[in-house]
Order: structure tokens, then sequence, then C-alpha cells
């Protein structure tokens, strides 16, 4: 029961109609169409009307609004039969089918092609890249089965013109795995004659409009339809189909579903090759077939006869020829078509699929097949697809008609009989065994002599005169509708149609010869090869006569008539508007009639008599038991029956149910679905309480591992800790008499959880070891080892020689050792500044080369006292020239080579560049001894003094921004500066 539509659109389940009848039917079909609502239930019957224009119902988020939803939830649509036939095939465990059937026109194709889109999209939320190269591969073989077996007609412009019925094979999650075409009855005459303004197969246009210059080239075709006869009548007809655009999309999805190039260029060369058969090209055709253009030749002119032991070549009267061409062409494109679905059967059946480990295997079956047919001339072919017709709607009779009623008599439950036109009379007068009209003609085929049509039609005036289905112009001379010795009528179920036998003897003999198979055996070329295995008889070598057409289509039919049987069905029942496209008329008898011979209003009155649901008691307690505290998780009632009957009191719903001897009938939909939505709500429940017991068992067996690992682990720490804590005490009892204070001493591994506690042990340790070689140093021992420290922290792995092995005696010029000849000025001078400048100690001093404001390098002295850095001429006394506070230091740059260049950086960006000179012996470096001695005072003084090591190095000079580089040479004594255009170079002497 559809909801969630207003009343303006009529009622969107015809089962709701205030009265059945067919005007009240009738109109509100034809409301609905015009308010664009273009599908309507009969209970789970989709009744679907063309609409003739495009319609945005389709989309993702149409899709999303129809997933894991019931029919009643949404209005009628096509994804809500799809839905359900999903959830009853993933729910049950069943394998299901949707039948979808009607006339020509009424949109049976378009309708199968959403139901897949449907099935595909639902399917697969984890995008596994198997699932999605089968649902790809589904959705692509419908666009290559409807451009080789669709055409355009007067009724339809893709009108199929062949059967198909697809099964969706799906995993016991639910992910299709795979699936299976059949075909039924390519309408192959068309390849040879259509009728005027109708076309031949999609493929031939498409190939001579859309293919490219190149191909047309090598199979000798031209773009113009029209140049050949059997494609001409076609060529001429205006359509608004693109053949440019659908050649290409066809090409793209043959090559998504797996056919190699070889395979694809054969097809366009038999196609090629049926379009040349109307021509004088026997060159041309043998090098499409890759065989000889003799034998061509032969084939198309003469017969190989076997004759007791001779064999001899009987040549072809015209028309003898000419029919044997035509078989050709039609027998050559009917087996590429099947060859065709047989290639994308081999990439879509399953594969390694074995029940027993990956769960039972269940199939969603779409059968999409011709619609019923009344054309002005109607052969053979349109009495197979009327008798396919006849056979479906017997078995929709026999699935939702008889079955319901003599169910309802079989399980004592009340039930008022519907009169309904059961059609198995129709069905037994055409496939009768001895009886039926394919009997007759298969009888007239077999006879020996020449055979004729009109002794087919002889035959069957014999035979069924008396049936009140049938009737010929013998049988009723009156009737001058009907031709002497051509005509017969058959009243259908969709209404009567006037068959011609001119064809039928030929049609169902289907002869084609079998010089023909020879010839396309003994191709070179391997697919085509492979599409006439018979070919390799002998000619001598007698076989069993085929079986005909008509049998080979009736015993189809059969079959799929089994097949859908035995799975759940769901209906798609189509009706064509109108026979001229428009998306506004409504042509009332055009729909009546379909109405009628479509059965929908037996259909009505039974699901309003009827039950919707019916479900055995043991298959009905197992699913919904949970609902009922006296059946949940078992009952101790006298039977089941008992059990459904307290369940279902229990929910209120005893006036919708009925019970028969083993099972319990459910009226309307709703209550089923109440039923539905109480046991998902208790499921819910059930599982959250399953879920609670077992994680927290999970939960308890968790705990008690990782308490005894706990446990275990703590233990095991202890034991290492202990053992830790006694082997460094072992190792360092004695430390204080060893030689190095324990400096030789191995730390043993501590584990994992002593990291920490070693760090900070191996701290102390060190701090110990440090003091005990500090503590008895001088106060000025101790100043020289604070400034080696310093300058290992600011220039260790930055300068190759930092002075540390050596004594630092800070105040060099004061030394003998530096200049024995100017000592004791330098004492002088140096008393008379402590004196004026109350320094407290000299940090530092030495002979360096400098640059002056003239650009011109001298020598000079400095001077660092721990209040001011002095520059001083050594040349005059070393009488101070400049002196900077040392406050006004911010920082010192030295170089990361061997050279002896200093900068010392000001506030007032007046840089001094030096280079340290005089040294005793000539190798030594005193830059880190300058830099370390520094950094200490500084430190001391808790100033910060900015160290930096670069090449070259930036400095400013009177306010300028200049560079100091330093660059060796060979050449060079003594190192001396020069200027540059970014500022000086440092030259010192090369290696």
């Amino acid at each position: 029961m559809a909801e969630h539509e207003s009343l303006e659109f009529g009622k969107a389940d015809f089962v709701l109609l205030d009265s059945v009848s067919l005007e009240e039917f009738m109109a509100n079909l034809k409301l609905r169409f015009e308010k664009g609502r273009i599908y309507t239930y009969i209970g789970e019957v989709v009744v679907s009307v063309n609409p003739y224009r495009a319609m945005n119902i389709y989309g993702r988020d149409t899709i999303e609004q129809y997933k894991g939803r019931e029919l009643y939830e949404r209005p009628p649509h096509l994804f809500a039969i799809a839905d359900a036939a999903y959830k009853a095939m993933k729910r049950r465990n069943k394998d299901t089918c949707i039948v979808i059937s009607g006339e020509s026109g009424a949109g049976k194709t378009e309708a199968s092609k959403y139901i897949m889109q449907y099935i595909a999209a639902i399917t697969n939320p984890g995008q596994r890249a198997e699932v999605e190269r089968v649902k790809n591969m589904l959705l692509k073989s419908n666009c290559v089965l409807e451009a080789f077996g669709n055409a355009k007609t007067n009724r339809n412009d893709n009108s199929s013109r062949f059967g198909k019925y697809m099964d969706i094979n799906f995993d016991f999650k639910g992910d299709p795995i795979g699936g299976h075409i059949n075909n039924y009855l390519l309408e192959k005459s068309r390849v040879i004659f259509q009728q005027e303004g109708e076309r031949s197969f999609h493929s031939f246009y498409q190939m001579v409009k859309g293919g490219s210059e190149s191909l047309l080239r090598s199979l000798h075709v031209s773009k113009d339809p029209t140049a050949y006869s059997y494609i001409k009548v076609g060529g001429q007809v205006k359509s608004s189909i693109n053949d440019g655009a659908d050649f290409k999309a066809v090409a793209d999805a043959m090559k998504v579903i797996g056919f190699t190039p070889d395979e694809i260029q054969t097809v366009y060369k038999v196609l090629a090759t049926i379009l040349h058969l109307n021509s004088k090209v026997v060159a041309v055709i043998g090098v499409l077939l890759a065989t000889k253009e003799e034998n061509v030749g032969k084939a198309l002119l003469y017969r190989t006869v076997a004759t007791g032991r001779d064999v001899i070549d009987k040549q072809h009267t015209t028309q003898e020829a000419s029919y044997g061409r035509d078989a050709l062409a039609k027998a050559m494109y009917e087996r590429m078509f099947c060859w065709i679905v047989g290639r994308i059967n081999d990439v879509i059946e399953v594969k390694n699929y074995d029940a027993k480990v990956h769960g039972k295997n269940t199939v969603i079956g779409v059968l999409d097949i011709y619609g019923f047919e009344i054309f002005q001339n109607n052969s053979f072919e349109q009495f197979c697809i009327n008798y396919c017709n006849e056979k479906l709607q017997q078995l929709f009779i026999q699935l939702v008609l008889r079955q319901e009623q003599e169910e309802y008599q079989r399980e004592g439950i009340p039930w008022k009989h519907i009169d309904y036109f059961n059609n198995q009379i129709i069905v037994d007068l055409v496939e009768l065994q001895h009886k039926g009209i394919f009997s007759v003609l298969d009888e007239a085929c077999m006879t020996v002599g020449k055979v004729t049509d009109e002794v087919f039609l002889q035959g069957l005036n014999s035979k069924l005169a008396k049936h009140a289905h049938y009737t010929s112009r013998k049988l009723s001379p009156t009737d001058k509708s009907l031709e002497f010795d051509r005509d017969f009528r058959i009243r259908h179920y969709a209404g009567d149609v006037v068959y011609s036998v001119v064809g039928f003897i030929d049609k169902n003999k289907d002869t084609l010869f079998q010089d023909f198979k020879r010839l396309l055996y003994n191709s070179s070329n391997p697919v085509l090869k492979m599409m006439w295995p018979e070919g390799k008889l002998s000619i001598t070598e007698v076989t069993k006569r085929p079986l005909t057409a008509a049998t080979l289509f009736k015993n189809s039919m059969i079959a799929l008539v089994e097949n859908l049987a035995c799975k759940e069905p769901y209906y798609v029942r189509c009706i064509k508007p109108n026979d001229v496209k428009s998306p506004l008329l409504f042509e009332y008898e055009r729909c009546r009639h379909q109405v009628e011979y479509l059965g929908l209003l037996e259909n009505v009155r039974v699901r309003r008599a009827g039950f919707a649901n019916r479900q055995e008691y043991p298959r009905f307690l197992q699913r919904y038991k949970m609902i009922s505290e006296f059946t949940w998780p078992n009952h101790d009632l006298p039977s089941d029956k008992e059990a459904v009957k307290r369940l279902v009191q229990g929910c209120g719903f005893e006036h919708d149910v009925a019970y028969g001897k083993t099972k319990v009938f459910v009226r309307t939909p709703r209550t089923l679905f109440c039923l539905e939505e109480q046991r998902d709500e208790m499921v819910g429940r059930i599982v959250l309480f399953l879920q609670k017991v077992w994680r927290g068992t999970i939960a308890r067996m968790r705990y008690r591992r990782m308490r005894a690992a706990l446990i275990i682990l703590r233990a095991y720490q202890h034991y290492k800790v202990k053992s830790y804590i006694k082997d460094v005490n072992r190792k360092f009892k004695n430390v204080r008499s060893m030689k190095d204070h324990g400096k030789h001493v191995k730390w043993p591994t501590p584990p994992k959880v002593l990291r920490k506690f070693e760090e900070a042990l191996r701290s102390i340790y060190n701090r110990w070891w440090a003091w005990t070689l500090i503590k008895d140093l001088t106060p000025e021992e101790k100043l020289q080892i604070r400034a080696k420290v310093a300058t290992l922290e600011a220039l260790k792995g930055q300068r190759p020689d930092l002075g540390l092995q050596r004594t630092w005696e800070g105040n060099y010029l004061v030394s003998w050792i530096d200049s024995p000849d100017t000592a004791s000025s330098f004492t002088l001078v140096s008393c008379e500044l402590q004196r004026k400048d109350k320094f407290m100690r000299v940090l530092f001093s030495c002979n360096v080369r400098k640059i002056n404001r003239f650009h011109k390098a001298e020598d000079r002295a400095v001077l660092i006292t721990d209040r001011h850095l002095y520059k001083m001429d050594p040349l005059k006394q070393y009488k101070p020239m400049k002196s900077i506070p040392l406050y006004n230091v911010t920082g010192v740059s030295v170089s990361p080579g061997k050279d002896q260049l200093v900068v010392f950086h000001t506030k007032d960006s007046r840089d001094l560049v030096v280079c340290l000179q005089g040294m005793v012996p000539a190798g030594d470096s005193r830059i880190g001894e300058l830099v370390g001695t520094l950094l200490s005072h500084f430190k001391s003084e808790k100033r910060k003094l900015q160290v930096n090591i670069a090449s070259p190095i930036q400095c400013s000079m009177n306010g300028r921004k200049c560079t100091v580089i330093v660059e060796p040479k060979i050449n060079q004594s003594q190192p001396d500066f020069t200027k540059s255009r970014s500022g000086y170079i440092l030259a010192v002497p090369g290696n």
C-alpha cells in the first residue's frame, strides 16, 4: 500500500480504489499519467506507463529514498520493486525474478535498465574492486546488446528484437558476483528486410555512420547506408538516434567488458560482409572472411551434394542463389549475436564459487522480452513473439491468480471465487504435441517432396477446424478480412491477430547450405572459425536432422517459464499510452485494450479479496517470535498455530489475519510491515543484549589476562631493577680509590623502566667525577677551566683547533715569550690604564693585524680587560689609541678555518676587524682562548655574548655594511688584509 502522495494524484495503489471497475481503473490510470505519476501499484505489481519524455526520478537522491524501505513507505516506483526483490533475496535467501511485460514501445527495455542501475547502486558500500567490476560489466552489457539486438520500428525507436533474461548472482552478503544472459529468438529476418519506416539493427548504421575513415576503408564500406540493399530502406528513415555517438559508446563498452581488438575487428568484418553480399565484390568478402575468393564464389553459386560415393557441385538457380545469400546473411548475424552474448557470459559468469566455503549463491532474474505485436503483415516472427507473451501471461495467471485461489481452498480459508480468463487453451493451441500449430508446422517441414506454405495452412485447417480460438478463410468463407490459402487468425488473450503463412516453412526450416558452414569454419580468422563449429563435418558425413526454429523456440520458452516459476516473482506491467510517442496524449481505447489483456483488473480483484502475505507457522514464528513474551525464545503452547495466534493477538492484529491449516494469512501489507518494524526493533535490542553479554565476557577475559600479565610484568621489572642496582653497586663500589675515579668502568645496560634513572645517575656520577678533578685547583685555574668549557660549548666541531690542550696565558703582551723587547713598555701602559680605568683584571692581550679607516692594513695590539677593549700602537710603546667599553660589545664572529680572524661587533655599528698574530709557536691558535675568556666573563656578569661562526663574515665598518672573506694563497707568508668591492679579504698562507 503506497502512501505519501496527495489525493490530487489519484490512488497510488489500485487496490485502494473505491470500487473495482474498468471505468474506475482507467480514470485513475489517466489521472496519474496526466499528473506525471507514471507508476502505480497493484499490491506488489507495478503498472508503468511510458512517459515518452526524460524524467528526473532516477538519480542518486531517488535511489537513497528507496534503499532499504518497504513498499508502502514511498510513492510507487520501479526502484521499490527492485528493492523488494533484493530484500527478499537477501532476507530469506530466496531466488527472485522481475518479469517485465507489455507490448512493443511500452518501455520494457528502459525499465530493465533502471532496475539494473538500482541494484548496482545499492550493493557494495565497501567498493571492493571485484564487485565493482561485475556491476560495471552487467551495466555495460546492456549497451552492447542493444546495439546488436535492437532496432527502430514504427512503434519504438529502440525496440528489442530479441528476448533477454539476465540472472544476477549474489554472494551471502548480498554483493553481486556475476551473472548470466539468455537470449531468445533474434529477429534475424530484419537483416535482409525491413518494413517502410523501419531500420535494421542499430549496429549496421552505427558502423557506417560512426566508424572512422581508416576502419571503413579497411572494410571497403562507404558512409552512405543507402548504398547497401539490405539496409537501404532504413538508411532513408529519419531518426533522432545519434549513431555516431552510439558507435563510440558501444566500442568503449566492448573494451571494458573484455573484447580483444581482434574480436571487435571481426565483428565489424561480419557486419561489412553482410552489407557486401548484395554487391559483386566477392574478392572483398574473401578478404573480410579471411578465406579464398574462389571458395566464396563457389559457395554462393554452387551447392555440393553427396550422392552415394560421388560428390558433385550443383549450380544454383537465380532463386536458389538469392535464397542462399539471404540465408547466409541472416545466419552470420545470428551467430555473431549469439557469440557476443557468449563472450559477455564468459566475463560475467560466477567463477571459483564454492557454496560450502562462500555460502549459498542467490539470484535475481530480470526478464526483458518482446511485447505483444500486431502489425499490418504478421509472419512467423510475430507468431513466436505473441506465443511467448501467451506463455508469460499464463505464468502470471498461474502464479498470481490461480495459485492465489487454490491455496485459499487448500488451506480452508473462506474465499469468494473470482472469474478470470485462463489462456492455457491458447498456449495449448500453439505448443500441444501432435495437435498444436508448431507440431503441424514441423510435420509439414518433414514431409518428403515440395512442401509449400499453403500445404501447412491446409494441415492447420484439418486439425484445428473445431478450435474456438482458430479460424481461416476456408473455415469462415464469409470473413473477407482473411485471404484464401494465405491467412489464419488466432484469438489471443491480447486480441485477434491475422497471420500470413507466407514464409512460415522456410523460416521454420531455417536452412543454411552446409557449403557456407564449411566456408566459414575454414576461415583463417580464429574468432570466425569459432562461430561455426559444425563446419568441420565432411561432405559425406550423415548428420541428424536439426531441430526446427519453432521447436527450438518452444523449448526455450518452456525452460524459461520453468526457471521463472521456481523463483519468487515480481512484476512490472508496461503500458503504451499512445501510438505517436506523445508525452501528453492518453488514448483511452488503446490503454483499455492493454489493461484488459494484461489481466490487471482481475489482479486488483484478487488482491482486494485475498491476503497480501502468507507464511507457514514455523517460519512465521522463526521470524517474529521475539516480538511476544509467550514465544520468545521458545513457546510452550500446544502447537505452532496456537503460538502464532497468541503472538498476533498480543500485537492487536487478529482482525487482519486468518489461520489456515498450515499457514497464517495476513490480509494487508500494513500489518506485515508493522510486524517487520517491531521485529527490527526487537532484533536491535536482542543484538544489543547479546553484544553486551559477549562484550562483558570478552572484557572479563581480557582483564584477567591483563592482570596476570601485569603481575608477571611487575615481578619481572622488580627483578630487573634489583639486578641493575646490584650490578651498578658492585662495579662502582671502590670508585674513590680508582686512579681515574671509575672513568674506565662500563655501565651496565639498564631495563627500559630505569633509562631515565640511569641518565640521572650518570649525571650525578659525572658531576662527582668533575668535582674530584677541580676541587684542588687554584682560582686562576678554575677560571681557565670555565673559559675552556665555554669555548667547547660555543666552538666544538666548528673550528679545527681550539687550543684546549695547552695552558691559556691570557695576557700575552706581558709575556717575554711573545714580545721580549716591548713587554716592559706594555706593563707600564697597562698599569697606568688600571689606575685610570679601575679595571680588576686583564682578560686577554695580543698583537693583531687590522684595517684602518683608510682601508690600509697595519700592526696593532688589543688589550681586553673586565671593563674595556683597548686598541694600542705597538710602535709607540703600546700607546692606547681607542677604547671600547666592554658593555658596548654585542658579539664576536670568527671563521670556521684555521685563520685567526676575529670581528668584535659593537652597538654603534663600528665593528673592530683584526687578525691575531705573533703566536709562539707560529702555528698556535688563540681564537678559542679569546672566545672562551670573553664568554666566561660575560656569563659571570650575567650578560649575553653572541658568538657567530661564519664564512664570509658580515660586519659594519664606520656604519657601512661590508663582508670579510678569508682566502688562502700559496705565496702568502703572513696573514694580511686587502680591500675588495664588497669589503675586505684576509689572505692567509696556503698549504
